[in-house]
């Protein structure tokens, strides 16, 4: 591609590098000049033009990135149209945004001129919204990088569909401990759910208390065919032997994992029974801002296990924002004990 000032009289067949206007005549950046727009603009004065002309070999920005963002598309995205050098990936249903991030990096690497951008890995999103898009910088790259780029491109975009559609809900219970609470924690679970097409087919408020929870959890499977339990402690989990996890173990189950470097959300409990995920859920799962149990809870909704491994790797970017449920503030005092 060559890319630089031409004579006017010579700039027809040309693309423009920048918009010329002169008189009433006029030139969009990127776009081709024809002869009459060309002599329009002679004879309104303008003696020369910045002007991009395509050697032998060279691809036009738009059909790269059209092919391109083909190339890494995967199931669940759909692309679209390009324009200007464009080309935009779309969810095509709602579900967790996966990605394969070394592939992404690669294509990234191949040359300057090629740039594929996405949202952050896991993140839910909804029918149409925008995931991922593939911008090529100069108005034509040679063919050469864009083999380059198709060569390590693979379909590294795509959306995990929504799986778990039945959570039973479980509320232990302490003196003090208004039922308008847990009235609106149902409300803010539902709201959570909606999104992901799930509902809550089973609803318990039991005592704070390891053999009341375990019976719960049995009912919730065996009798609701849930999927997926959550239980709300009406006081945080603060030991592998406390109450939500003595209730777990006593119900067959196994705890697998205690505590979470995401703050809020630091006491989450991740646990099974059976085949059925269990999230002892951290206090700050009664409030409806984003928080470390969203980020449990949308995995699971969407079929994928989740590990130590995954857990432990929260830790990056895992300091979210400040929450108004929280009794004390981080940034001094004595440390609350219901994240």
């Amino acid at each position: 591609m060559r890319f630089g000032p031409v004579p006017i009289a010579e700039a027809a067949g040309l693309i423009a590098a920048h918009s010329v206007r002169a008189g009433d005549a006029m030139v969009k950046k990127g776009r081709l000049i024809g002869a009459e727009e060309a002599a329009r603009l002679e004879a309104a004065g303008v003696v020369e033009v910045v002007a991009v002309a395509l050697e032998p070999g060279d691809v036009g920005e738009d059909a790269a990135a059209e092919r391109l963002a083909a190339a890494v598309a995967g199931p669940g995205v759909t692309v679209e149209p390009p324009f200007t050098g464009r080309a935009n990936l779309h969810a095509a249903q709602a579900g967790l945004l996966c990605l394969d991030e070394a592939a992404i990096t690669a294509v990234n690497r191949i040359d300057e001129a090629v740039t594929l951008a996405t949202l952050v890995p896991f993140k839910p999103v909804v029918p149409g919204e925008m995931v991922a898009t593939v911008k090529i910088i100069p108005y034509a790259v040679p063919g050469a990088v864009l083999d380059r780029a198709l060569g390590v491109a693979v379909p590294a975009i795509r959306v995990a569909p929504y799986r778990l559609t039945r959570v039973a809900a479980i509320s232990t219970l302490l003196p003090g401990l208004k039922p308008s609470v847990i009235d609106k924690t149902l409300r803010t679970l539902d709201a959570r759910l909606s999104p992901a097409g799930a509902r809550i087919v089973g609803e318990y408020r039991v005592p704070h208390d390891s053999a009341a929870v375990a019976s719960a959890l049995r009912d919730a499977i065996e009798r609701d065919r849930a999927e997926l339990a959550v239980v709300f402690g009406a006081s945080a989990i603060a030991d592998r032997r406390d109450v939500i996890p003595a209730g777990i173990e006593a119900a067959g189950g196994v705890v697998d994992h205690l505590g979470m470097p995401v703050d809020p959300g630091n006491l989450l409990l991740l646990g099974r029974l059976g085949a059925v995920p269990v999230i002892g859920a951290p206090g700050c799962a009664r409030s409806p801002k984003e928080n470390g149990f969203d980020w449990v809870l949308q995995r699971l909704l969407a079929g994928f296990p989740v590990i130590r491994d995954d857990i432990v790797g929260f830790g990056v970017g895992g300091l979210l924002m400040e929450i108004v449920s929280r009794p004390q503030p981080r940034d001094g005092g004595e440390s609350a004990n219901d994240a």
